[in-house]
């Protein structure tokens, strides 16, 4: 039995005694959530919030303790630094580009279950929100629905509010989805010579070809040394062939990470079908030691490819000498996402369950700027986002690269507020822009979020909202943030119980309030 199928028994037992010596029927909560897209119409909901929980003892999530693995040493992360308050009188606009990114949550986690909290600048805020389901609706008849909900802060008692603003974009069934021609690009350095970067790298692969369609196609390029193609692009119908050239790899040499991403651009290129999803899906530990190795250096070699639209996709493979800073730029200058694989279940979620939010793009260049009204709010800090930022008077230039969101994908942006005293109307007009990939079309939608659209108190806000709040709050204390002092893992870990019922045993809603329990282990 895996640790996750292990911690979810711990959660069930748990939970099944706590509900033997508490009677208490559950309330139903109606909230009103409002929809800010193109018609700006309001949804009402109904919600499930469970009974507030006993404060158990802290542990009660627990697997049981292991001895902790020595912490990494050659890791490389950037620090870029915690967003300030703006005063809205100098500052009225917020404007970012949209992440899809949840490599961050993943690495920390791989840190927290070894035994070891992560370094501060591992931790980006966002990459831990965007990891889970925020639950938003899939819009009706348009690309993307805009949601905004708040409610007072749990975390303090100055009247600060958290408003969750969220884009969801629409669902493309798996059987609708654009064919696909991908180009794996797979580090096959003396680094990855480990069952969790090499090996977890074919087992994962072997978990996608498993789910291509006749008319998708893989080639396979490898890099140690040097460069060379290991399989030219074949049909998904041809399972076994593929499934050969994967098994086949071995480590070799140093790490030429330039080289290969040049050669699998190149063979990108020469199998290009205008009408599919064309993209690169490197698989690395992000160390490149050969050649050119900052990303800059490496993507001024294949920028010509991106902008014919060859996206990439970078997933990164185990700890110990790892380079984040590598491989999440990559991503963000390839007009594509980063992911990081601890372990087989992950590898699932991205190549099976998310296999077309992974695979097909709805939106590109996407960016949103939030207009606060600056009678309504004094002061604002966008939670995360540090080095998404666009400066505002680029927001409607389409020469500034942005973010590219994939079909199903979600993204959510929180905000810690302060209002002027007894201030009420408009908080705020949220603005969405994005270029559809097939029409070239440049979109913007907007939509308004008031004061009657908070909620008076956490406790009667969306389980999910509340998630968000304790997921950012807790990455927060992990980065050392100056705005989460006087938090705690276990302070976290009371308000997020509740939480594993509320949502009907998410297991990474499960695995979530694990790892807050173990982190404040940890920290003692």
């Amino acid at each position: 039995m895996n640790a996750k199928k292990l911690t979810i028994l711990f959660v069930l037992i748990a939970l099944l005694l706590s509900a033997c010596k508490q009677a208490t029927s559950p309330a139903t909560v109606v909230e009103s959530a409002r929809v800010v897209a193109t018609q700006a119409v309001v949804v009402e909901q109904q919600y499930y919030m469970a009974p507030a929980a006993t404060q158990a003892p802290l542990g009660v999530y627990e697997v049981p303790a292991q001895q902790p693995v020595p912490t990494p040493m050659d890791m490389t992360f950037q620090n870029y630094g915690v967003n300030p308050y703006i005063d809205t009188r100098e500052d009225h606009l917020s404007t970012f580009a949209l992440d899809v990114d949840t490599a961050s949550y993943s690495v920390a986690r791989s840190y927290v279950n070894d035994g070891n909290l992560p370094p501060a600048e591992a931790v980006r805020v966002e990459e831990f929100v965007n990891y889970f389901n925020m639950g938003y609706p899939t819009p009706p008849d348009v690309a993307f629905g805009i949601y905004a909900d708040g409610a007072p802060s749990p975390f303090q008692n100055d009247g600060t509010h958290i408003l969750r603003i969220g884009i969801q974009g629409y669902e493309v069934p798996e059987w609708e989805r654009k064919a696909a021609t991908l180009v794996f690009v797979i580090d096959v350095s003396g680094s990855m010579d480990m069952e969790n970067r090499l090996g977890l790298v074919k087992q994962s692969l072997t978990l996608l070809v498993d789910r291509l369609r006749a008319d998708d196609t893989v080639g396979i390029v490898v890099y140690g040394s040097e460069a060379r193609v290991v399989l030219n692009p074949t049909r998904g119908s041809d399972r076994s062939t593929i499934l050969s050239a994967i098994n086949s790899l071995h480590p070799e040499g140093s790490t030429n990470a330039e080289a290969g991403l040049r050669m699998g651009y190149e063979l990108a290129m020469q199998y290009y079908r205008p009408d599919t999803s064309n993209r690169i899906i490197l698989c690395s530990d992000g160390v490149a030691n050969v050649g050119n190795t900052g990303p800059d250096a490496i993507l001024s070699e294949v920028r010509g490819y991106v902008s014919e639209g060859v996206y990439l996709t970078t997933v990164g493979f185990g700890m110990g000498n790892f380079n984040d800073v590598l491989m999440e730029q990559l991503a963000n200058d390839g007009n594509g996402s980063y992911a990081y694989v601890d372990d087989l279940d992950e590898a699932r979620k991205l190549f099976v369950d998310n296999l077309t939010s992974t695979l097909q793009v709805i939106a590109r260049d996407a960016r949103i700027q939030v207009d606060f009204n600056n009678e309504v709010v004094s002061y604002y800090r966008l939670i995360g986002y540090e080095n998404r930022a666009i400066a505002d008077e680029d927001f409607r230039n389409d020469y500034v690269d942005a973010g590219e969101i994939g079909a199903g994908h979600s993204v959510t942006a929180l905000y810690a507020v302060m209002f002027h005293q007894g201030a009420q109307g408009r908080i705020a007009t949220v603005q969405l822009r994005w270029e559809d990939p097939d029409t070239y079309e440049v979109v913007e939608i907007n939509g308004n979020f008031n004061t009657w659209d908070l909620a008076s108190s956490f406790e009667q806000t969306d389980p999910r909202y509340q998630l968000a709040v304790l997921v950012a709050q807790y990455a927060e204390v992990l980065r050392k943030s100056p705005w989460a002092q006087g938090s705690s893992f276990s302070q976290i870990y009371y308000l997020a119980t509740p939480l594993v019922s509320s949502l009907d045993y998410d297991t990474d809603v499960v695995e979530f309030v694990n790892l807050l329990a173990a982190a404040n282990n940890i920290q003692q």
